[in-house]
């Protein structure tokens, strides 16, 4: 295999990649060989047509696009690790060059990683974080504590805004009945707004055993194109009526629900993790606010490929995290009415900043000299080892020799984080007037 790389405009180049005519051939023969077996021509026991039978009636380039793409993954790899440049895009092939007896070429137009030219990036200010843990806010997290431990009780009144209406259903458009819209002793939180329009609106005021009709219009963007828009009629049977009741906020509760005897022992608690919490909070918010100052200050020319690659990536995340909750991605699509090129837009922005904070990131570190250590590697070999629930040794072995250099990288961007943070300046915020 040769290479030759020729660069472009906006960190772009043009891989020209090419395969010995002798390693075609021998792609051919494999394509011909995996397919022979699918191929039936009057005068032969199927499978046994021979290559040049099959090449004279369907044409010499029958075999050729099962060999390119054969040929083509293992062929680029060899390439990446043949080039001197960093490439940062997934490939557009071209294939310039196809025919038996001679050499198979092909392009990969890709993306090259750009320079960072570093403005100013120690000492830069940020704004400084309010880390006081206010009463106010010890009130908030005790009293989200008593809703987590409250209960429903059946009450005999009238439907209020906050009770759950244990309710039986169906719904009806154009006077039929619809799929989906029937449902039995399903509970209802009035004023979740998890049914569409003024529905639960519409139950306050009444009482079990009251049969109710429900008058609502369907959203214009509804998942269902045969309702979207379109007005419906819910028929109900309110069954039984439930209030919310909270625990009374005293030591008791303070016992039953913490490590701690008291009521005044538990706030202090809370108001210390609060406390915590927020300085953590800060901690990160100067951080960010730091690497932000540092994108501002530097230069880099980010080629379209490369942000349209990271766009891909974090969109098939997505996809993945869905598949681990059941959901496939085209599901999700019909449920949300997005599509997979919308969902790429709504990313683009966070692709351009991750991909901004990276190589400015990357940059201080080579700057400053910044590098992991082995201490480091082991400290974080050792924290996946405790994640995954595997043996360190057996973590090593999966990532190998290429996960370890990602692993060594990645630690050294966030001591350039770190770094950045530690060297930013904190300001008092400007009083907003």
């Amino acid at each position: 295999m040769s290479l030759q790389v020729e660069k472009k405009e906006k960190n772009m180049a043009v891989l020209t990649i090419e395969v010995p005519a002798e390693e075609f051939e021998a792609a051919i023969e494999k394509a011909y060989q995996k397919n022979k077996g699918k191929i039936q021509i009057p005068g032969f026991r199927k499978g046994k047509v021979p290559r040049r039978m099959i090449e004279q009636m369907y044409g010499k380039g029958f075999f050729y696009e099962d060999a390119a793409n054969s040929l083509i993954p293992d062929a680029y790899e060899k390439a990446l690790e043949e080039c001197e440049e960093t490439i940062v895009s997934s490939p557009k092939i071209d294939v310039t060059q196809i025919e038996a007896g001679k050499p198979f070429i092909f392009t990969a137009e890709v993306a090259l990683k750009p320079e960072v030219t570093l403005g100013t990036y120690k000492g830069v200010e940020v704004p400084k974080a309010d880390v006081t843990v206010t009463d106010e806010e010890v009130d908030a997290d005790l009293n989200q504590q008593r809703e987590n431990n409250s209960r429903m009780v059946t009450v005999d009144r009238a439907v209020e805004d906050g009770d759950v209406a244990v309710i039986d259903y169906e719904g009806f458009a154009d006077g039929e009945a619809f799929e989906g819209g029937k449902g039995e002793n399903y509970s209802l939180t009035i004023g979740s707004h998890s049914f569409i329009d003024t529905f639960e609106e519409q139950l306050i005021g009444k009482k079990a055993g009251d049969d109710v009709e429900v008058n609502v219009t369907f959203p214009e963007q509804y998942h269902s194109k045969e309702l979207a828009g379109k007005p419906a009629l819910f028929k109900v049977s309110i069954k039984e009526v439930k209030e919310k009741q909270l625990p009374e906020l005293d030591d008791e509760f303070a016992s039953e629900v913490s490590d701690f005897e008291t009521l005044a022992e538990y706030r202090e608690d809370i108001k210390k993790k609060l406390g915590e919490k927020k300085e953590d909070d800060a901690k990160r918010a100067k951080e960010d606010a730091a690497v932000e100052a540092a994108i501002a200050g530097a230069q880099m020319d980010i080629p379209d490929a490369m942000v349209e690659t990271q766009q891909r990536q974090m969109v098939d995340d997505f996809a993945q995290r869905l598949q681990m909750q059941g959901m496939n991605l085209d599901l999700y699509c019909q449920y949300t009415g997005q599509t997979v090129d919308s969902m790429l837009e709504s990313v683009k922005p966070q692709a351009l900043k991750r991909i901004q904070s990276r190589l400015v990131l990357e940059a201080v570190a080579a700057a400053e000299g910044i590098t992991a250590s082995e201490e480091d590697f082991e400290q974080e070999i050792n924290r996946m080892a405790e994640s995954y629930k595997m043996e360190a040794d057996k973590v090593k072995e999966i990532m190998g020799e290429n996960g370890k250099k990602q692993i060594m990288e990645d630690l050294a961007v966030s001591k350039a984080a770190d770094f950045l943070r530690d060297n930013a300046v904190e300001v008092e915020k400007a009083e907003e007037k």
